[in-house]
């Protein structure tokens, strides 16, 4: 298993979880195991799925007979993949739950259909009476733009169906939606949570918002002496961090202090908002050499994939590199990709070779002029390509999941309130494993 024995309250978490799951799940169904980083909410998991005996589920999908056992989750596909990558079959919630529903090109036509003839009646309204129908076409466009996006329909033969225990990590963006649905399946569901970390977009945390029934709070001994913890603790708390540095790869400094040049050798960026995202990336890619075009250079350039495409591979969040890039015209240019493993990545050819991929120009044209209708208006001839972006600088929401050696955080004054500020610095120097330069 491991040389690493649990501590008194890790020993008193396994205990709690063996207990909920062989004679409490009928009433309970979800039993919450919280920590804050470095308490070892993974170690805990790990001694009591083993002491339990529950090994990973086989689907008849996998091409023998089902086995139930231990199903696990995560809301992002970059957060499933480093759970992989570390020995642990996971998926993200959304492929484990649901099907993919699409609006077929004559659905969309049709509505358009229709709020061109609302157009056409409300012209020959005044007053109220116009106002009203223009109020009601906005509704209209709403429900077309929505049209054009992939729906989700929970799917009852879903592996949740057959697990004897469904697993989620990283559940704090979890919305109540989801929540719910994972929930349909009636299989227990042990959910591990930082409650410090950013809530969903929209809304909050449904797994996180209640009282966690074990929460840890010790750091672990091997953590303790963190820097990285430390900061993030102060974070959490809401105690200021001054500027100065904190051990050999840990530092708060002042922006005007770092070059974009530095930046690039230092490690992943993290910033709050889309704007910066897009400023941050443009000046790092001057300085890597590659100018100021809208179209990626090839090796050398960061790319971040926006778009499962489980097919191919492509998981939303993974970096991947592109080779051969050739303009295809006015939507999309093509390359040969490869993943952060150097694994080429496209569809099979008939030599066994993989072929190239037709890119999505829209989000690296956003850099040099940002169009908010530009993907709303390129919905149908998108929805066939693999979507990317320039990946040297990425918000803290696309960061949620992954880990890197060494993250610059780039601190624009995200948040609206004290706590969502605190939960946003909290969660991005968290993604630090080694070395960590705040800027502020």
């Amino acid at each position: 298993m491991t040389d690493i024995a649990p501590s008194d309250a890790q020993a008193r978490a396994i205990a709690a979880i063996k207990e909920w799951f062989k004679s409490r799940t009928t009433e309970q169904q979800v039993f919450r195991l919280f920590g804050y980083a470095g308490t070892g909410k993974s170690t805990v998991l790990k001694f009591a799925l083993e002491e339990l005996g529950l090994d990973p589920h086989v689907s008849d999908r996998d091409g023998g007979t089902c086995v139930p056992g231990v199903v696990t989750a995560t809301f992002t596909g970059k957060a499933a993949l480093v759970l992989k990558r570390k020995g642990t079959p996971a998926r993200t919630i959304h492929s484990l739950i649901y099907s993919v529903i699409e609006a077929t090109e004559e659905e969309v036509q049709a509505a358009a259909k229709r709020i061109e003839e609302a157009e056409g009646q409300a012209r020959t309204l005044t007053g109220f009476d116009r106002t009203a129908a223009e109020a009601a076409i906005e509704a209209m466009r709403q429900t077309l733009s929505e049209m054009k996006k992939p729906r989700f329909a929970l799917n009852p033969q879903s592996d949740a169906a057959h697990a004897k225990l469904i697993v989620l990590d990283e559940v704090s963006m979890v919305g109540e939606e989801m929540a719910r649905d994972l929930m349909s399946f009636g299989k227990p569901i042990l959910v591990l949570g930082d409650p410090g970390q950013l809530p969903p977009i929209k809304g909050e945390g449904a797994f996180t918002r209640d009282a966690p029934d074990v929460m840890l709070t010790e750091i672990h001994r091997q953590a303790e002496t963190s820097a990285i913890i430390r900061l993030a603790t102060m974070a959490r708390e809401g105690q200021p961090i001054g500027f100065g540095q904190y051990d050999t790869f840990v530092w708060k400094m002042r922006k005007q202090d770092v070059t974009p040049e530095q930046a690039l050798r230092g490690g992943q960026v993290i910033c709050g908002m889309n704007a910066t995202r897009l400023q941050l990336n443009n000046a790092m890619r001057r300085a890597a050499g590659f100018g100021d075009g809208t179209m990626p250079s090839g090796p050398g350039e960061k790319i971040v994939c926006l778009k499962n495409q489980n097919d191919l591979g492509l998981i939303n969040g993974m970096f991947v590199t592109f080779d051969d890039v050739v303009d295809e015209g006015s939507l999309y240019f093509s390359a040969a990709v490869t993943d952060e493993g150097g694994n080429r990545i496209g569809p099979p050819g008939a030599d066994g070779a993989r072929g190239r991929l037709r890119i999505y120009k829209g989000h690296f044209e956003d850099h040099v002029a940002f169009d908010r209708y530009r993907h709303d208006r390129d919905w149908k001839e998108k929805r066939n390509l693999t979507e990317a972006t320039f990946g040297w600088a990425i918000t803290g929401h696309k960061a949620q999941g992954s880990q890197w050696e060494n993250v610059i955080v780039w601190d624009d004054g995200l948040g609206r309130t004290e706590a969502d500020r605190r939960r946003w610095l909290y969660t991005v120097i968290t993604r630090a494993e080694r070395g960590l330069v705040i800027l502020a």
